[in-house]
């Protein structure tokens, strides 16, 4: 055999020295160079003055979002030390912004809790900007200091001004560096609604957030809750129908451990249980959030068996009957978290869930004991989910055999060949007109079509049991592959996009969100795994000469107009609904996986998606009215 091993020797073996690592390889601290990499490097310098306050020292932050896309970020903490560092021989502030894992997280009595544990927040923020500058407010003096270009100090720290002897604090203001990030422009409302999330969960904590690039907007929002994840509780209950009054706050304390809960019920039947640990979100869970869901079902079925309401023959409430309709935060401040996962996900600390079972168990039963009358409501409305649970498992039995025996199924699903799900693609449209022109234009090989005739349920205000004695989503059920409730399996799913194919009037866009709401409730882990499409049918054709061009929407079809000549003779039409297409004109523009546009469904924000859901179709009229009346001023188009 014939040796082609390549030079290789110690000259191959790179060293980079200091911040060129986070250069090289940012998503390995960041996670992504995207929009998402470029808010992060916010909430690096927020959380160190976040720490500030978890110390007891920092009681107002405020965000500028300035005028050329840079980040201000102003605490009233102690202020980053100034003194020479012993170990590196610069001042403790150039130390911070350019010495990875440099910082107060790792010992040495600078902070009990902290949410950025990896001490590398200042200096990646430092290497991935185009530059850096930060002032130090401390003993009557302020320091500055300014790092360009990845982190290279242009000015070492001095004094620049003096200032009153109790002022204290660090005001940070960095530029993201272009050639790094995929944008540069931050979104206002992404910003602003983690900050609205630190507020709630670090109470009495004063965080504002001010956009400069608005010239209408020169005081921002502030938020301040005294009340801290009771509030939090309220304001994801603000569009629901609560079933006990008062909010149920528990909180206790063990080996420098903090935890704390707050809860109340609603009439809908969906849980909003969200958990953190250090500010942090753990949406995997982890052992706070199991020790809480352990004692919740075991303190209610004991109360029920105490008083009778369950009795001796009755099955034990599950897991699921006890969290229906329950809103829910779970926080916990740890001076050593382990979170597993490289996304902090979970807590892995296995002393929290002794803690946590033990905190909210001792506290929810004094809260049943001494409130009889919400103790009542909130196990009978565990009953009535436990009696649907009942009623959708033989529903679910019923579904499989009716639905699998029969070919009734498979004459409303116009399946693909493929069986690689990776590869397969459902569009689901209304109506059998659309239907046919759908199967007619479609690429058999990869795309199913399921035609609905009829509007599906609003799932928004109804159980699973009921939802499963309609037609259309026992189809939708089947034809998914992933089953529902107790059995549903994400890794059965048969198709990699589920694509909502209605037509852009309203009959469309009622439907749209009756699936929505649908797949929200019911299907959650498809959207969240980016399953669920919106495709995009064109508004207008251009035709000119022999060229056909298809539009979007009025804004593309000026930009196009705009770049042909003055005097070419444009013939411009409306298009007509997805059921008024022949086969080829729907392949041509909304199918065809070279020339469509696919809308991808996207939960960013949980607690906002579910307030829109509840506001626009729960049972409440007054704020979906209120919704129409605000909104009505931005209708274009009417279709009437």
């Amino acid at each position: 055999m014939e040796n082609n091993n390549e030079h290789y020797d110690a000259s191959d073996i790179q060293v980079l020295e200091g911040l060129e690592a986070v250069r090289k390889r940012p998503g390995m601290y960041i996670g992504t160079t995207d929009v998402k990499g470029l808010h992060h490097l916010v909430w690096e310098i927020v959380d160190n003055a976040i720490d500030e306050s978890l110390a007891g020292y920092c009681k107002n932050i405020e965000v500028i979002i300035n005028k050329d896309n840079s980040i201000t970020v102003k605490d009233d903490g102690r202020g980053i030390p100034t003194a020479v560092h012993p170990k590196t021989g610069l001042s403790t502030v150039e130390t911070v912004y350019t010495v990875l894992h440099a910082g107060g997280k790792f010992g040495g009595g600078g902070y009990k809790v902290s949410g950025g544990l990896h001490g590398v927040g200042a200096s990646v923020v430092n290497a991935l900007s185009k530059w850096v500058e930060v002032k130090v407010y401390k003993n009557g003096e302020v320091n500055f200091i300014r790092f360009e270009n990845g982190g290279h100090t242009v000015e070492p720290l001095h004094v620049i001004d003096k200032c009153d002897e109790k002022r204290t604090g660090t005001v940070v203001t960095f530029k993201p560096d272009p050639e790094i990030f995929d944008t540069d422009v931050y979104d206002y409302n992404t910003l602003m609604v983690r900050i609205r999330e630190l507020a709630f969960l670090n109470k009495g904590l004063s965080i504002t957030i001010r956009d400069d690039r608005d010239e209408e907007d020169t005081t921002g929002e502030t938020f301040l809750y005294e009340g801290g994840i009771s509030e939090y509780v309220k304001f994801i209950n603000q569009e629901k129908t609560p079933i006990h009054e008062d909010i149920i706050h528990l909180e206790g304390e063990e080996d420098g451990v903090q935890f704390e809960v707050a809860m109340q019920y609603n009439t809908s039947y969906n849980e909003n249980i969200y958990s953190f640990v250090n500010n942090i979100n753990t949406h995997d869970g982890g052992t706070h959030e199991e020790g809480v869901r352990r004692a919740l079902t075991r303190v209610i079925n004991s109360y029920a068996r105490k008083t009778g309401m369950l009795k001796e023959k009755d099955e034990s409430l599950t897991g699921d009957d006890v969290k229906e309709g329950l809103t829910m935060i779970i926080s916990c401040k740890h001076p050593n978290p382990q979170f597993e996962g490289q996304t902090k996900g979970r807590l892995g600390n296995s002393e929290v869930r002794k803690l946590a079972d033990s905190v909210f168990s001792q506290g929810f039963e004094r809260f049943l004991m001494e409130n009889p009358e919400d103790a009542k409501l909130i196990v009978n409305k565990a009953m009535l989910a436990c009696r649907a649970r009942n009623a959708a498992r033989k529903a679910r039995e019923i579904t499989r055999k009716s639905e699998m025996a029969t070919t009734n199924f498979f004459g409303k699903l116009s399946d693909c060949k493929s069986k690689d799900p990776k590869v397969s693609e459902i569009f689901i449209v209304e109506g059998d007109s659309a239907g046919g022109s759908a199967k007619k234009g479609r690429d058999s090989m990869t795309q199913a079509i399921l035609p609905l005739r009829g509007k599906i349920l609003n799932v928004e205000k109804a159980r699973l049991d009921r939802a499963l004695s309609n037609e259309e989503i026992r189809t939708i059920i089947t034809a998914f592959g992933t089953g529902i409730g107790e059995e549903f399996d994400l890794s059965k799913l048969r198709y990699d996009k589920i694509i909502i194919m209605t037509d852009a009037d309203v009959d469309g866009s009622h439907i749209r969100v009756l699936l929505l709401t649908l797949f929200y409730r019911f299907f959650k882990p498809i959207v969240e795994a980016g399953h669920v499409y919106a495709a995009q049918p064109p508004l207008f054709c251009i035709k000119h000469g022999k060229t056909i061009k298809y539009v979007l929407n009025e804004e593309e079809r000026d930009k196009y107009l705009a770049t042909l000549n003055p005097n070419t003779k444009v013939d411009i039409a409306r298009m007509k609904g997805l059921g008024e297409m022949d086969a080829e004109e729907l392949n041509e523009t909304t199918m065809d996986i070279n020339k469509r546009v696919l809308r991808k469904i996207t939960v960013d924000d949980c607690v906002a998606a579910d307030a829109i859901f509840e506001k626009l179709m729960g049972d409440e009229v007054e704020p979906r009215r209120k919704f129409i009346e605000e909104n009505a001023v931005y209708v274009q188009n009417l279709d009437v």
